[in-house]
Order: C-alpha cells, then structure tokens, then sequence
C-alpha cells in the first residue's frame, strides 16, 4: 500500500443512547463506528495524511457500515478482510454522572481471529509509520503473534512503530500478565505512547519520570499523557512538557486516540516537539466535548 502510515486493529460497531440518559432508561440509540485504530487513521487523513487501517470485519451490516464510514473520511481500507464466519463486535455506552461505563461484546469477533498471517496483507514497503496499540495483542494469541510479526518486519524494512499502550483490563487475563506483554512491546517500538494513570496500574510508576526510568528506552521516544495535567515528551536525554488546555468534558472515551492522531501528525510532519504535543492536545479537546469517539477535524488544524 502505498499509505504513509498504516493502523491495524479492530474497529467495532458503537451503540449510544441519543438522548444522553442510562442505557436501562434510553428509548433511542445512535449507531457509530468507534477504535483506536481506525480512529486515528481517520483523524491522519482529515490531517492531510496518506492513511490505510488493516483489519478484519464479520460479512455483516456493522461491518459493511464500518469500512464505508472510514473509507468515506479518505482512509484506505483495501487491508480489510470480510470474515464469513465471525461477526464484527459492538459495544455499547452507557453514560454515567460519575463518567461513562462501556460494554464490550467483542469475544469471537472477526478482528480476533485474525493471525501472524495476516501480517502477508500488510505492505510495509515505503510506509514512515505503523501504528498499533496495546488492545490487539489482548484480543487473542493470534493477534498477538501478529503484532510480534509487524513489528519484526517494520523493523526490517525500517518503518517506525508507534505503540499506544491502551490498557483495556477486561482484555487481559490479569494485571501481571498485561504488564509484562505491554512492556515487551512498548521496548520494542519507536514511539510509546502510554497514559500516567495506566502506567501506574500496570507498572506502578506514579510520575512520568517514573515511567521513563522504568520502560528504560533503548531508542525512540516516549509521550506520557496525564489528563487534564497536560503531556510529556522524553527523547534521549531531552524532556519537553505541554500543559493541557482547560476543557469543560463532555465525555473522556476517544480523547487519548485523538490526541495520539494529532502527535502523530506533527510527527509526521517533522515539526518540533512542543507542536506536535500541542496538536495531540487540540485534537483530544476536540473528543473531549463531544460524546462522539471521532469528532471529524479539519486540515487547518494542523496548521
């Protein structure tokens, strides 16, 4: 594929009660497509980016509706498998004065099935930037096994890693075994990108400094983000800090892939540190106000 970045990973049906209320309580539901991947590939392309996002989706409308609705914001979506034999998963929000609860029913979906072997659809040839993220290792062995073989080929052909750790607990068969599969992998990547209040459960590193010593870099960069607080870059020995802008939230789900999009950009760009921390934040204040996972963004805002 021709794409300067590739995401990988599952996209899933989103389900919302419209009116705002519990999800016991709502008597009308909005239907969207939400993930990581997926998403930041889309916010890459409203950016001006080249981007493909790679995974696989059950022969079912969800499906169908997922790979139109992020083909239509410009993203490639040629490395998408129809499975005919696993259904693509949905989730549903459930909002909560004391913050949003979300339900998953993701198990046997189609992006769980996919394996090292599917790695063969993904062309990394001429590609700057592979993005994944700590939520496909967890759905199976499989996937794991291929974000082990993307990463090995990245590495071979030289196209950088960025790894968000997205640490999503139900994933996991517990805490330890999480922590030690996400730490190999983040000392694997090129750029990390791990939120303070999730590395402190995975790691217990309370500081981002903390989180520095104890990933221990070999190479790269690292980019601790710590809410409302604002966002760190450690390259080397340098450090850089951007505070985050005051937001009134609506909803945090979808504020930390918004904010990965817009560092990635900058990146992408080549543009200094303290840029490309504050776009990550423009992008994630723009989910921050909306209850929507992606809030379309516009070319200027990278600019």
């Amino acid at each position: 594929m021709s794409s300067t970045a590739v995401c990988l990973g599952e996209a899933m049906a989103q389900v919302t009660p419209a009116d705002g209320e519990r999800l016991e309580h709502s008597r009308e539901l909005r239907l969207a497509v939400a993930g990581a991947e997926s998403t930041v590939a889309q916010y890459l392309a409203d950016l001006g980016h080249e981007a493909a996002w790679v995974s696989r989706v059950g022969n079912d409308p969800f499906g169908r509706r997922i790979v139109a609705a992020v083909a239509s914001r410009g993203v490639d979506v040629g490395g998408v498998l129809r499975d005919l034999e696993a259904p693509t998963g949905v989730y549903f929000k459930d909002p909560d004065p004391d913050g949003t609860r979300v339900h998953y029913y993701r198990a046997g979906s189609a992006a769980s099935r996919m394996t090292a072997a599917d790695a063969d659809r993904v062309d990394l040839s001429g590609v700057q930037l592979l993005h994944l993220t700590g939520i496909t290792p967890a759905l199976s062995d499989g996937c794991a096994e291929l974000v082990d073989a993307l990463m090995t080929r990245a590495a071979v052909v030289g196209t950088l890693v960025s790894f968000d750790v997205n640490y999503r607990p139900t994933l996991w068969s517990s805490r330890e075994v999480a922590a030690e599969a996400l730490l190999r992998l983040a000392r694997r990547a090129d750029l990390v990108l791990v939120g303070r209040d999730e590395a402190e459960t995975l790691w217990g590193t309370a500081t981002a400094e903390d989180v520095r010593a104890h990933l221990r870099l070999s190479r790269g960069t690292l980019v601790v983000k710590d809410g409302d607080v604002g966002a760190t870059e450690f390259t080397g020995a340098d450090a850089e800090f951007v505070d985050a802008p005051a937001v009134e939230v609506v909803e945090a789900v979808g504020a930390g892939d918004a904010f990965a999009a817009g560092y990635l950009s900058g990146m992408l760009r080549g543009a200094p540190a303290r840029w490309r921390l504050a776009l990550g934040h423009r992008l994630a204040e723009r989910t921050l106000r909306s209850i929507e996972d992606y809030v379309p963004a516009d070319f200027t805002e990278a600019n």
